[in-house]
C-alpha cells in the first residue's frame, strides 16, 4: 500500500497536530515494512526549507515543494498541492492528519478530524475568515471516504454535526511520548528547584482559553488551601498575552480568589523535556476542561503516576477512566474535596498513583497505528 501523508505541521512537533503526524506516521512505518509512506513538507519562504529526518525508516520518505506562508498559500496546499502530489506518486492513499482534507482528489482520502470545536463551542467560531474556513472542510470532510478521531465522544460531536454515516466515522486514541514514565528521572529534583518549586503541590499544565475552565479550578484550589495551607499550586503553560474573556488571566483570577503569593506559582512555557519532571512531583494534577477533544495533559500525567483531578465531560473519561476522579467542572466544592483528600489520605493517592500506572499502559502509538493501519485497509476496501 503506498500512503501520502500531508505533512503542513511536521515542523512543529511541539503542536498537537504536529505530534500526531509524526507518531503516527513512524509508528505506521514501523509496525508495517511494505507500507510505503511519503510525507510532503512544505518549504516555507519564512522558514527555509524543510529538512527530512536523516535516520527515517527505510520504507518513509520526504518530499519538500515551495508554499507560501500565507493563510491563501495554506488553502492552496490542502486543496491543490496534495492531491495533485499524491496523484503524481502514485499513492493508493491520501490521509490528512488535521481537519483540512481536500474537496477534490484523484486519491482515495482519509482525515483525521481532532476535535470540531469551532461547531460545538460558539466562543471559538473566530472572525468571518475562521468561520469561512471551518465551513470549508466542513464541506470537504464529506467528501473523505473515513474520518479518524481521537476519542468516541469527539466521534458522537463529528456524527451530530457534520452528519457523516455511522460507518465512515472511527474513534482511534492517542498515546504520549517514552520521556512520560513513572520512573523518577536523576534530574527531575533539580527541574523542579530549578523552577522554584516546593511540594507538595497541584499541577495544571496547559492551555488558558476559556474551555480549560481555570476559573473553577483556582476557585477550588483557594478552599483546599485554607484546609491545607502547605499545599500549593504550580500553573504551567505560555500565559495570555492580554486578560480576556477568551482567554482569562490565571493570575488575575487567582488574585480574585485572594491567595497568598506564595500559594500560586506560575511558571510560562517550559519545554517538553522537563514536564515529566513536573507531573511526578504532584500529588496530582488539575483538568477541569469543559471540553476536550482527547486530553493529552492528562494521558502526560497519568503516564507519569500522577493522578488526575478533572472533568467528567465529553472525552475525559474515556482518557482518565479508572485513574482520577471525575467531576462535574461547574463543581467547585467536589474538586476542592478531591484535591484536599489527595493530600491527607496517602492510601488513596498510592492507589491511584497504581491505577494511573495501568491506565496509562492502554495507549500506546503501536496501538494508535495498528488501528490506524486496519482503518486504511477498510476504506481501501470500502466499495462506495
Amino acid at each position: 500500500m503506498r500512503v501520502t501523508v500531508n505533512g503542513w505541521f511536521w515542523e512543529y512537533p511541539a503542536t498537537g497536530s504536529g505530534q500526531y503526524a509524526r507518531r503516527v506516521t513512524e509508528a505506521l512505518a514501523a509496525i508495517e515494512p511494505s507500507l510505503e509512506l511519503t510525507v510532503v513538507l512544505p518549504s516555507r519562504a519564512a522558514k527555509q526549507s524543510a529538512q527530512p529526518p536523516r535516520h527515517a525508516a527505510p520504507n518513509l520518505r520526504f518530499i519538500t515543494t515551495a508554499t507560501p506562508p500565507t493563510v491563501l498559500g495554506k488553502l492552496w496546499w490542502e486543496q491543490v498541492t496534495m492531491p495533485r502530489l499524491a496523484q503524481r506518486v502514485g499513492a493508493d492513499l491520501l490521509h490528512t492528519p488535521y481537519w483540512a482534507s481536500p474537496a477534490l482528489s484523484p486519491t482515495l482520502n482519509v482525515v483525521t478530524i481532532h476535535d470540531i470545536i469551532p461547531l460545538v463551542l460558539p466562543a471559538y467560531r473566530g472572525h468571518a475568515g475562521v468561520r469561512l474556513y471551518t465551513a470549508l472542510v466542513q464541506t470537504t470532510a464529506a467528501r473523505a471516504r473515513l474520518a479518524i478521531t481521537d476519542s468516541e465522544a469527539s466521534r458522537q460531536d463529528i456524527l451530530h454535526h457534520l452528519k457523516l454515516p455511522p460507518q465512515r466515522v472511527r474513534a482511534i486514541s492517542l498515546a504520549v511520548d517514552d520521556i512520560y514514565a513513572p520512573a523518577t528521572a536523576p534530574d527531575d529534583c533539580m527541574i523542579r528547584h530549578q523552577y522554584g518549586i516546593r511540594e507538595p503541590y497541584i499541577l495544571y499544565l496547559g492551555g488558558f482559553d476559556v474551555r480549560k475552565n481555570l476559573s473553577a479550578a483556582l476557585e477550588a484550589f483557594a478552599i483546599a488551601h485554607r484546609a491545607c495551607p502547605e499545599l500549593r499550586l504550580v500553573v504551567a503553560g505560555r500565559l495570555p498575552q492580554q486578560d480576556s474573556a477568551f482567554s482569562p488571566d490565571p493570575r488575575r483570577l487567582a488574585a480574585d480568589q485572594r491567595l497568598p503569593p506564595q500559594a500560586v506559582r506560575f511558571l510560562g512555557f517550559i519545554p517538553e523535556e522537563h514536564k515529566p519532571a513536573l507531573y511526578r512531583g504532584a500529588q496530582a494534577f488539575v483538568y477541569v476542561s469543559t471540553y476536550e477533544g482527547f486530553g493529552y495533559p492528562c494521558l502526560e500525567a497519568l503516564s507519569c503516576g500522577t493522578p488526575v483531578v478533572g472533568s467528567d465531560r465529553t472525552s475525559l473519561p474515556e482518557v482518565v477512566g479508572p485513574a482520577g476522579i471525575l467531576l462535574a467542572p461547574e463543581d467547585v466544592d467536589g474538586i476542592a474535596g478531591a484535591l484536599i483528600q489527595l493530600c491527607c489520605d496517602a492510601a488513596y493517592l498510592q492507589e491511584l498513583r497504581c491505577a494511573a500506572e495501568i491506565q496509562s499502559r492502554r495507549f500506546s502509538w503501536q496501538r494508535t497505528a495498528t488501528e490506524t493501519l486496519a482503518a486504511y485497509h477498510d476504506a481501501l476496501n470500502d466499495p462506495a
